[in-house]
């Protein structure tokens, strides 16, 4: 046998640092080639369309708060009907802060429990049932979601609102005029109960991508079970945590009917969360957007820019600090 013969046939050791990088990108296949052009032609075109938006939003909004005689980002009113026009987006921003911060306060921990819950604690017959519920939460309607809550979740308020007041009145963010419970409170109790599905769907996704080499590690160290969560799990999904609750923010943020069905605005700025707040920026887009005038419509959509800009910096953000926490998730950023 030729042994010269079959060492000149054997693939070289030590290939060009190019043509490696090639190897491992797929790119010397034809049909690779094709998919790797489909998918950067995919984010190509992802972006163009996110640009043609910001483009569109901006050129509208520049007409109408060109002609707007108050401050766009300060003022404590929406009276585009008047001669001249005087609008702002505080109040609106102010009820999209406060709604959403209170519905990702109340949503988060009980999410990530659940999704522990299901993944450590409960038995497979219970786990799997409970999480097919979880599964078909995510997926109901906003507007079964706002019907709920304005025929059922308001009207049961009233008992907690008196206990708030009651007892912490008295620091002014819980105090309670006895009005309707249709206030910024309730709106983020409802938000909380919609988001709830898809950090938990999210959550327990990435729990069970724990190694399992971490958590029987652990335990051969002795620890209990809470300590093979608070050592290894917790630390190994905080980046998938992170991005369960900005996907939860993200619908918080920009939920509309839900907010229009159980809000009562009045376009004021309260120090209490129990009374009337003053709306959102999509509950106000979508209860004015159907009687406005053109111009009363671009001031719409320049509200609508507003909250475009958020949601993107709130994702950047996101972004950022799950890049600064890659080594806890076992992969890159």
């Amino acid at each position: 046998m030729d042994i010269s013969k079959t060492t000149d046939a054997s693939p070289p050791l030590h290939q060009p640092a190019a043509e490696q990088s090639s190897l491992a990108r797929g790119a010397t296949r034809p049909g690779d080639r094709i998919f790797l052009g489909l998918s950067r032609g995919a984010g190509i075109l992802l972006l163009l369309i996110m640009a043609a938006i910001a483009v569109f939003l901006t050129y509208r909004a520049s007409l109408a708060i060109s002609k707007d005689h108050g401050n766009f980002l300060t003022t404590f009113e929406w009276n585009t009907g008047l001669v001249p026009p005087s609008f702002g987006i505080a109040v609106l921003a102010f009820g999209t802060i406060v709604s959403s911060v209170i519905a990702m306060v109340l949503a988060v921990p009980v999410a990530v429990a659940i999704a522990l819950f299901v993944t450590h604690y409960a038995p497979r017959r219970l786990a799997g049932p409970v999480a097919y519920v979880i599964d078909l939460l995510a997926a109901v309607p906003s507007i079964v979601y706002g019907l709920w809550g304005a025929l059922v979740l308001v009207p049961h308020m009233n008992g907690l609102y008196g206990w708030l007041n009651d007892y912490l009145g008295w620091t002014g963010l819980f105090s309670w005029d006895e009005g309707a419970p249709r206030s910024m409170l309730t709106v983020g109790i409802l938000l909380a109960i919609m988001i709830l599905p898809i950090i938990t769907n999210v959550s327990r996704e990435v729990f069970r991508q724990v190694p399992q080499m971490h958590e029987e590690a652990a335990l051969a160290l002795g620890a209990t079970r809470w300590e093979v969560i608070r050592m290894a799990v917790l630390p190994f999904g905080r980046s998938g945590v992170i991005s369960a609750s900005m996907l939860g923010l993200g619908r918080a943020l920009g939920e509309t009917m839900a907010v229009a069905t159980v809000l009562s605005p009045d376009f004021l700025v309260h120090a209490s969360l129990l009374n009337p707040g003053g709306g959102t920026f999509a509950q106000n887009i979508a209860s004015k957007f159907s009687e406005a005038t053109e111009f009363g419509r671009d001031a719409l959509i320049a509200s609508g820019l507003v909250l475009f800009v958020i949601t993107l910096v709130v994702n950047g953000a996101a972004r950022l600090i799950i890049a600064r926490r890659a080594e806890y998730s076992g992969a890159n950023a």
